[in-house]
């Protein structure tokens, strides 16, 4: 009986690469009529680590024109901020812009 593994051809092994590294990223957060101004801020607080002026001059943006963006950076660490807004069911969109390549991916949370 022939061994079959004697005519197996090598495999080479490659490391996976991260791609979205380096992707501009933004959470929106939107306006709903069900949290006060005291909830919103907090949880920005906790989320994006600001301090409470900055948290409540984005409580108040996102309370006059209905949306505001309340953080910018890669795509991981939107993802965290937008879980931890959305503890309390708030309304979150991930933008994800590629400005080589001129796309962006949206994701609604």
């Amino acid at each position: 009986m022939e061994n079959p593994l004697k005519n197996t051809p090598e495999v080479e092994i490659i490391e996976e690469e991260d791609v979205t590294t380096g992707l501009e990223s933004r959470v929106v957060l939107y306006n709903d009529n069900h949290h006060t101004f005291d909830e919103v801020i907090i949880q920005l607080i906790r989320a994006t680590s600001c301090s409470y002026d900055e948290a409540r001059g984005k409580a108040f943006e996102v309370h006059v024109k209905g949306k505001a963006i309340v953080f910018n950076g890669q795509f991981k660490d939107c993802l965290k901020v937008s879980s931890i807004l959305e503890e309390i069911a708030l309304h979150t969109q991930i933008i994800t812009w590629n400005f080589t390549d001129l796309w962006f991916y949206s994701i609604h949370c």
